[in-house]
C-alpha cells in the first residue's frame, strides 16, 4: 500500500485512566475499548504513528519530535496522584519527523524540530499510546498543541502530515488525543450537561457516518459551544488529516468512522474513541 494517513482517531486521555490497577470502575470500560482499537490500528501494519496531544503545549512555533528513542517516566503533574511515575520505552522516526517538518515549514508556519535527549512525554501522549500499542510496536511521532495557531491551522498541518507520509512512502496513523466537551468541573464521577453530552452524541454520529466535510465546517461552533479541549486544536489537526486520507481514496467512497468502547465521563468531560477508515 502507498504512503500516507491510513487511519485516524480521536482518543481520551484522562489521567484516571491512566494506571489501569488504581482506575475507577466508572473508567475502565474507556480502558477496554482503546486496547481494542488499539488491536484494529496495530492490524492495518502502520509504520508510524503520529499524535497531536492536548497536553504537550508550545505558544508560538509548532514541534516534531525526532528522536530515535522516546524513553522516560510520565508524570501528571496536574494530577501525581493518579499518575506518578510511569515508564515507557517506544521507537521514534526521524525519518518521518524530518518529513514532517519540512512539509510544515513549506506551508510558511513556524516550526522546529524537537530533539532534546531530556523531552519527556505528557500524559495525553502516554496515556492514549499505552493501551493501543502496550508492546510499542509502532514507532511514534508528536506533536503539540499551539495556542497561537487557530483551528484553519490545524487543519492544514494535519493534511500536511498525510503530504509527508505520501512523500515518505509511509503508512501513517493519526491521532488527537482530546476530550469531547471539556467544561470541567470537581468531582471525577460528574458527566456533561446533558446539552453537552446531546452535542456530543452528534458528533460521534457524525464521524461515524464519514460526514467530514461537515464536521470541518462545524467545529467551529461545536468546540465553543462544549469548550471543547485545548479550543479544538487536537481534533481540527485530526479531522485535516481524515480529510486528506478521504480525499486520497481511490475508491471514491470516503470514509467511515466506528466508535470503540463507551461514551464516558470524567470530572464534568465527555470521552470516547472513535476511528476513522477509508471505505
Amino acid at each position: 500500500m502507498a504512503g500516507g494517513v491510513i487511519a485516524s482517531a480521536i482518543v481520551p486521555h484522562t489521567p484516571r485512566m491512566g494506571v489501569e490497577e488504581t482506575a475507577p470502575d466508572f473508567v475502565r470500560p474507556l480502558i477496554q475499548g482503546q486496547r481494542d482499537l488499539g488491536e484494529e490500528l496495530r492490524a492495518l501494519n502502520p509504520d508510524v504513528i503520529i499524535l497531536q496531544s492536548s497536553h504537550w503545549v508550545s505558544t508560538f512555533n509548532w514541534y516534531v519530535t525526532v528522536n530515535k528513542i522516546h524513553e522516560g517516566v510520565c508524570i501528571a503533574d496536574e494530577a501525581p496522584d493518579l499518575i506518578p511515575g510511569s515508564p515507557y520505552k517506544y521507537n521514534g522516526d526521524p525519518e518521518f519527523g524530518h518529513a514532517v517538518v519540512d512539509a510544515i515549514k513549506g506551508a510558511d508556519l513556524a516550526v522546529g524540530l524537537m530533539d532534546s535527549p531530556h523531552f519527556k512525554w505528557d500524559y495525553a501522549s502516554y496515556v492514549p499510546l499505552h493501551y493501543l500499542d502496550p508492546d510499542a510496536t509502532v514507532p511514534v511521532v508528536l506533536l503539540p498543541s499551539v495556542v497561537c495557531s487557530d483551528l484553519d491551522e490545524n487543519l492544514k498541518v494535519g493534511g500536511l502530515v498525510h503530504d509527508a507520509a505520501v512523500k515518505s512512502n509511509k503508512k501513517a496513523i493519526f491521532l488527537g488525543s482530546c476530550a469531547l466537551a471539556h467544561k470541567v468541573v470537581r468531582g471525577p464521577h460528574l458527566w456533561p450537561s446533558e446539552e453537552h453530552m446531546d452535542t456530543d452524541k452528534k458528533l460521534i454520529s457524525m464521524f461515524c457516518e464519514g460526514k467530514i466535510d461537515a464536521l470541518i465546517d462545524w467545529l467551529p461552533d461545536y468546540a465553543r459551544d462544549v469548550v471543547t479541549e485545548m479550543g479544538g486544536r487536537p481534533m481540527a489537526g485530526m479531522l485535516g488529516a481524515t480529510a486528506a486520507m478521504a480525499n486520497a481514496n481511490s475508491s471514491g467512497n470516503g470514509v467511515r468512522g466506528k466508535q470503540w468502547g463507551p461514551y464516558g465521563q470524567s470530572s464534568g468531560s465527555g470521552n470516547a474513541s472513535i476511528c476513522v477508515l477509508p471505505h
